[in-house]
Formats: C-alpha cells, sequence, structure tokens
C-alpha cells in the first residue's frame, strides 16, 4: 500500500496498492473516529499494481469535511492503513 498522491488533497486523490497474488480485497476509507465512510473496492482483483481514485466523498455521495482519514487495504495476509488530509 503506497502513500496516497496528492496528499494533502483537493478534491480527490489517488491509492495505489502492489498485490503480490490474486484474491479477494477491501478497500475502504475510515474517519478519524475509526467509523468507515467509504468503500473503494470490495471484490476480487489480479496480482499486479491497482490505483483507485477517491473524491472525498461518502458512500452517498455527501462531499466530506476537511480532515485526516485512513484508508485501510485487507487482503489475504495483508492488512494495511495509511493516513491522508482532505483540505477544502
Amino acid at each position: 500500500l503506497q502513500q496516497n498522491y496528492p496528499n494533502p488533497f483537493n478534491p480527490s486523490t489517488t491509492i495505489e496498492y502492489d498485490l503480490p497474488e490474486d484474491g479477494r480485497i477491501a478497500l475502504v476509507i475510515y474517519n478519524n473516529l475509526g467509523q468507515k465512510i467509504r468503500t473503494l473496492y470490495e471484490g476480487t482483483q489480479l496480482a499486479g499494481t491497482h490505483r483507485i481514485s477517491w473524491d472525498g466523498r461518502d458512500d452517498r455521495g455527501k462531499a466530506l469535511a476537511s480532515g485526516v482519514y485512513f484508508y485501510t487495504l485487507k487482503a489475504a495476509n495483508i492488512v494495511q492503513t495509511k493516513k491522508m488530509l482532505l483540505i477544502h
């Protein structure tokens, strides 16, 4: 799991990650209280490098406030989390 870019960001950012093998993954955004804000991807992906953009909105399409957010990648034997900053 790479650091998102750009960071800080407005209005969108890109998250890049490498999968060593095919499998199910989940890429989820959380706020600083640990509440799930958005599921960017949940499903099966092939091994390799992947990029997903996030537009700073929650699962309902609502624009989020400026602040610190966390993104977590969960795969077969991988759970990684990184921090990002949304600024309006």
